[in-house]
Parts: structure tokens; C-alpha cells; sequence
């Protein structure tokens, strides 16, 4: 399957002062698969380390971090020869091995000249600032697939073609609206991890059959997760860890005004009530990248981190394929878009996983006594309020109050409707498939490329 993040490989590949590449990201969002396919697409060859599968590979970052000796070793153990400008080597699962992590840097000042990419999942669980190699590596953050990706995996390039280029002067017609909503409920079921998204496409032409597997896929990948919690957390830890997790969606299904309100502690342990005898459990999910946190502000002035408070927040989680099946939603009710005011954090949850997918490093919402906005978007130096809704109702008094207390250029709603921009009025309407592409103001940097 394509991905977006081919082309920041290829970008990377290019520079002239690159440094070793690590590709973050949760597990299972497909880091391994796009590495192989740039080194099979963009290089004469490809050589593949995998630290947790291959023991042998981690003792020879014991002796030392002498680049040359290390690939001279790699050629034996892997009997290649690893060409160092024209091959690409792959270190796999590098929190198995903090070594070679520290090597990154003898790598980046002795041989810059090698092509190197690394993967690793919950590498902010195992290394502390003192293995790490401040300055000398390059980042690239992986998130489960888009919306926009899942279109291009579904070989759906008209829609993808269509979305990509909306303009703010653009309309959508019904029979373009109702193919998109569709495409956009069955994302909803089946999320964007790869091996989903597989799963899915293999099957459609069978939905029934293609939606049953999909949820099978996605129980199985949860109690992977669960694993990991177990694996990486302690017995004591991992309790607290799968109990709060597992309490995001029981939380969210207990909304009774369609939006997703403040975490709360109570009742999920018992005996702790209170947020800094949980605050690790928060910072394990986040390390994780099994959540979505989202500060609540009842002031917004840039920036607006500065008006946040450590125990007010919101929780969403990564991919909302997992939130689905980890809910005990039925496909089918998707599908049917019939599940109650638990539509509503679906919505919300969308919306952040595109957000956070396409670059936003951080969301943000606004309380103001009863009046909520589920979030606030930082746009040219001005922060945009954003309300979701479910449906095809869209008033909102909370963005009505919350203009006449901030005076925001334009508000935003996105709900079940096409859109619809009103300069005049200042108010901007979006379906909610287009999370991906908002704003649309300057369409010729906000493109995806196809």
C-alpha cells in the first residue's frame, strides 16, 4: 500500500547534510513495511536488522561504536556487502537495543555518507536522555493511515482526486457527498492500521464478511497491545494501564450532549481518585502513542500551552478502528450511522487522529462554564474555533459564545453535511471527511500529493 510518508523518505534521501532517519510511531501502523519498500524502490539494495528478532545482531554494539567495524561485522553476520552510498541498511525494533541507538551518532559524524533508517516502537518507554543522540539523528513521525490514504489503499483515486482539490470556493453534490459519507462510515469501522485496511480491501466484495474480519483483525491487535502493556509496564502497572485504557470508551458511551467531556479518575482503580496517583498511567498511554491527549483552556491567547492545567483534559484514542472494536460497537451500526450520542466522540475522535496524522503535535479545547468548543486550531497566528457534530444539525451556541468573548476571523463546524463557506457570515462548514484538508484558505500549500 502507498503512504504519504514515501514521499518525506524520498525527501530525506535527498539532502545533502542528512542524518541516520528514525521513524516513529505506535505499533503496528506499518513502519517496517515502508522502509523495506523505500529501500526496494529508491535503492540498489536494502539490508535488514531486526534487534528483537535477531539476538546475535545487538552484541555487536558491545565493543564499541566504530561505524566501520560495525558494518564489517554486519557483512558477516548477514553475508552481504553492504555497499555504504548506494544500499540502504535498516535497524529494526531499536528499542530492543539502546547500543545501537547510541551508535546513531559515531554513524552521523564517521559515515555520513551511509544511507540509514531505523523503526522503533515505544522508544520513549526505554530510553533515557542518556543513550540518546541529541542532534545527531533525523525524525519522521508514523500515524495509522488517513482517510486520504485509506481512499488511495481502496483504489478510490476519484475521490481522493476530488478532495484534493477543494478550494474554499468548491461544492460538493449529493451523489459526490453520499459516495464520500459512505467511504467515510466504513473508515470509521475499519480505521487505518495497515494490516486492517488489508484485511478490509482483500474482503470487500463481501461487506458483511469484509467488516466481520476486520473486527477479528482488530481484536487480535488489542490483545497485542495488551500484551505490550504487560511486557513493558510491570504487574502492578499494567493493571493501572489496561484499566485506564479500557475506561476511555466507557467513559465517552456515559456523554449524554454528543461531545466527549473531561477525563475522569474516579471509580477506574479503586481506592485513587485523584490525577497525580495516575499521571504515570497518562504518560505511559501517551509514550505509548496509544492516546490522544487534549488539553482543556478556559482562556485562549497564544500560546496555549500556557493556559492549560495538568489535570484537564481529554482522552481519544489513536486509531478509531480500535476505538470501535474496543467499544463493542458493531460494524453494523456504524455502518447504519445509528449508535446513539457515542456518534458524537466517534466524530470528535476522527478528527483528531486526521489532525494528528497530517502534523498537528497538539490539539486543544476551550470550557467556558457550560459552553465547550471541542477544539482550537492554530492557523496563521490565529486560533480557529472548531465544533464537530455528528449530524446534520449544526447550531452551536458555544461558538456563538465563544465569538462574542474572542472575535475569531471565521468559526468552523464539521458535521454530516457538504460543504458550505460563508465568507459573509464568517462561518465555515465542512463534512467531516474533509478533516484532512482543513483550512482550505490556501489550497496550494494544504494539497496532498496523489
Amino acid at each position: 500500500m502507498q503512504r504519504f510518508i514515501l514521499n518525506d523518505l524520498k525527501h530525506w534521501k535527498q539532502q545533502k547534510h542528512r542524518k541516520p532517519l528514525i521513524i516513529k510511531g505506535v505499533r503496528q501502523t506499518g513502519k517496517t513495511y515502508i522502509l523495506k519498500k523505500f529501500g526496494e524502490s529508491e535503492f540498489t539494495r536494502y539490508h535488514y536488522v531486526n534487534f528483537e528478532g535477531h539476538q546475535k545482531a545487538g552484541s555487536i554494539f558491545k565493543e564499541d561504536f566504530d561505524p566501520e567495524r560495525i558494518l564489517t561485522d554486519l557483512n558477516f553476520l548477514l553475508n552481504t556487502s553492504i555497499d555504504k552510498k548506494n544500499d540502504l541498511l535498516i535497524f529494526d525494533e531499536l528499542q530492543a537495543c539502546p547500543n545501537a541507538l547510541t551508535s546513531l551518532k559515531y554513524f552521523a559524524e564517521q559515515l555520513p555518507e551511509l544511507n540509514l533508517c531505523c523503526a522503533g516502537s515505544l522508544l520513549g518507554l526505554h530510553l533515557g536522555e542518556t543513550s540518546f543522540p541529541v542532534g545527531k539523528v533525523d525524525f519522521l513521525q508514523m500515524k495509522p493511515m488517513c482517510f486520504a490514504e485509506f481512499l488511495q489503499a481502496n483504489n478510490d483515486e476519484k475521490s481522493l482526486h476530488f478532495l484534493n482539490k477543494l478550494t474554499i470556493d468548491s461544492s460538493i453534490s449529493t451523489t459526490i457527498h453520499e459516495h464520500l459519507w459512505q467511504q467515510f462510515k466504513i473508515y470509521l469501522i475499519v480505521g487505518g492500521l495497515p494490516e486492517v485496511v488489508q484485511t478490509y480491501i482483500e474482503n470487500k466484495n463481501d461487506l458483511y464478511t469484509a467488516l466481520t474480519s476486520v473486527r477479528q483483525k482488530q481484536n487480535e491487535l488489542i490483545y497485542a497491545y495488551y500484551a505490550d502493556i504487560a511486557k513493558h509496564s510491570g504487574k502492578i502497572n499494567a493493571m493501572h494501564i489496561d484499566r485506564v485504557w479500557r475506561s476511555i470508551p466507557n467513559q465517552l458511551a456515559q456523554s449524554q450532549d454528543h461531545s466527549a467531556k473531561r477525563f475522569q479518575f474516579k471509580d477506574i482503580i479503586p481506592g485513587i481518585d485523584r490525577y497525580q496517583r495516575l499521571a504515570h498511567v497518562i504518560d505511559w498511554l501517551l509514550a505509548a502513542e496509544l492516546v490522544i491527549k487534549t488539553p482543556i483552556v478556559e482562556h485562549v491567547e497564544l500560546p496555549l500551552q500556557a493556559y492549560t492545567k495538568e489535570n484537564h483534559f481529554k482522552l481519544y484514542l489513536f486509531d478509531i478502528g480500535i476505538l470501535g472494536a474496543l467499544s463493542g460497537l458493531p460494524p453494523e451500526a456504524i455502518l447504519n450511522y445509528d449508535y446513539g450520542t457515542y456518534k458524537g466522540y466517534v466524530a470528535e475522535n476522527f478528527v483528531a487522529q486526521e489532525w494528528t496524522t497530517k502534523g498537528v503535535t497538539q490539539l486543544y479545547s476551550w470550557q467556558d462554564d457550560r459552553a465547550e468548543i471541542e477544539f482550537l486550531y492554530s492557523h496563521k497566528n490565529n486560533i480557529i474555533p472548531i465544533e464537530v457534530k455528528s449530524g446534520w444539525i449544526t447550531r452551536s451556541q458555544s461558538l456563538n459564545k465563544y465569538a462574542e468573548k474572542y472575535h475569531p476571523p471565521y468559526r468552523t463546524v464539521f458535521s454530516a453535511k457538504p460543504l458550505q463557506i460563508d465568507i459573509k457570515n464568517h462561518y465555515h462548514h465542512y463534512p467531516l471527511y474533509a478533516a484532512y484538508w482543513f483550512p482550505l484558505i490556501e489550497k496550494s500549500t494544504n494539497h496532498i500529493k496523489e
